[in-house]
């Protein structure tokens, strides 16, 4: 799966292609229209992230990404692979890849997420379980708690050699369960 994103944020043109997406139901009983976990409470998103850069040149970059999103209780598992291209303004890109101060995320997760979430969509609705919400990225006061992520030449400047993995915990409501 292919998508394109035009200028906007950052006059920055994303060209995301997914290389994998994977959906492991963990728990029967629980629907996609239904966001209550097996004992009838609500169920919690955690995100994981990764970002390597692969590619850089003038004008462009490519990232590989990861996204896992599992759910507590456990309930269900997405994940999400792929390549990003950006393309734009050196400066423009550079940005691109700087962690939003409200969300503790970096902006390029956003056109990922926002490209990425129709795959989701249709997996759980496929797989009979619930998905998570349209916004899980860019809400910082509803959706996403403590934690943050960094591209792999920011941990590598912090921390060398390790993989990048943040939990980012997300409760899924009513309104983003409803179509």
């Amino acid at each position: 799966m292919v998508a394109e994103s035009g200028l906007g944020l950052f006059d920055v043109s994303v060209r995301v292609e997914l290389s994998a997406v994977r959906g492991i139901r963990i728990e029967k009983g629980v629907s996609g229209s239904g966001i209550s976990g097996p004992a009838g409470g609500p169920v919690k998103f955690d995100v994981s992230a990764r970002l390597e850069e692969k590619e850089r040149r003038s004008g462009r970059i490519v990232i590989f990404f990861g996204l896992v999103m599992g759910t507590k209780p456990s309930v269900v598992k997405f994940e999400l692979e792929g390549y990003a291209t950006l393309l734009g303004r050196d400066e423009a890109l550079g940005k691109m890849l700087e962690v939003d101060p409200r969300t503790s995320v970096p902006f390029v997760f956003h056109r990922v997420y926002q490209h990425s979430f129709l795959a989701i969509y249709v997996l759980a609705t496929l797989m009979g379980t619930i998905y998570p919400p349209p916004d899980l990225l860019f809400s910082a006061e509803g959706h996403i708690g403590t934690g943050s992520t960094e591209t792999k030449k920011e941990q590598e400047e912090n921390q060398p050699r390790e993989s990048v993995q943040s939990p980012n915990q997300v409760t899924a409501d009513a309104k983003s369960q409803k179509q």
